[in-house]
């Protein structure tokens, strides 16, 4: 049985059902902070796996699956897919892929998708990433990159800080309280904000190592 002493043990890391054991780390940030840029260098440069909570929700309603569409029609109906589901094709894609490391990118949302996480999964990050940049420069990006999408008008783009900042931030604040947050200017150029997050992964390889 779990002790208090083993759930210490496990800090940084977590075990997953197949027995694997994985390194976590969060990426969070505003829409429009360049998350999915530098999550992407990452990838490249330090050999994580990416993953989207977004991406794997929309590829399960994609799959025809039951559990795709029961997603599919709370998402018609307004409601939020409850944590355990996403948690739970999070914790699938881990087991399926061949890695050990990953960057969960937008996930959690809100406090009660952070401690389910924990509490389903047993995975405590190795830190998060949080892309800290002024709502200014976010909307700036967002508005300059408008190709037509829907959602990037200027009263939808508010909203979406509005939900960033109600729902995500007390995420950030939460881990930032237990020392496990790296806070990146994601306002400078693409470039030098990579270099940045190149120091922060640079000191986990030399402590792995």
């Amino acid at each position: 049985m779990g002790t208090v002493v083993d759930a210490v043990k496990q800090e940084a890391n977590g075990t997953l059902p197949n027995g694997k054991k994985v390194q976590v780390v969060f990426v969070l940030g505003g829409p429009g902070s360049g998350k999915g840029t530098q999550c992407a260098n990452i990838v490249e440069h330090f050999g994580f796996s990416h993953l989207s909570a977004g991406d794997l929700l929309r590829a399960e309603i994609k799959s025809g699956s039951e559990n795709g569409e029961m997603i599919q029609n709370m998402i018609k109906e307004g409601k939020i897919v409850p944590s355990e589901v996403t948690i739970k094709l999070l914790q699938q894609a881990m087991m399926d892929i061949d890695n050990e490391k990953f960057l969960i990118d937008g996930f959690p949302r809100n406090e009660e998708n952070r401690a389910a996480f924990e509490k389903v999964t047993g995975i405590i990050p190795e830190f998060v990433l949080f892309f800290d940049c002024s709502e200014e420069e976010m909307e700036r990006r967002i508005m300059n990159r408008n190709q037509g999408r829907e959602d990037d008008n200027i009263d939808t783009i508010r909203k979406r800080f509005k939900v960033f900042v109600e729902s995500s931030v007390p995420v950030v604040e939460y881990y930032e309280s237990r020392g496990k947050v790296r806070k990146i200017d994601a306002g400078k150029p693409v470039e030098e904000v990579f270099e940045a997050v190149k120091t922060v992964f640079s000191s986990i390889h030399a402590k792995v190592a």
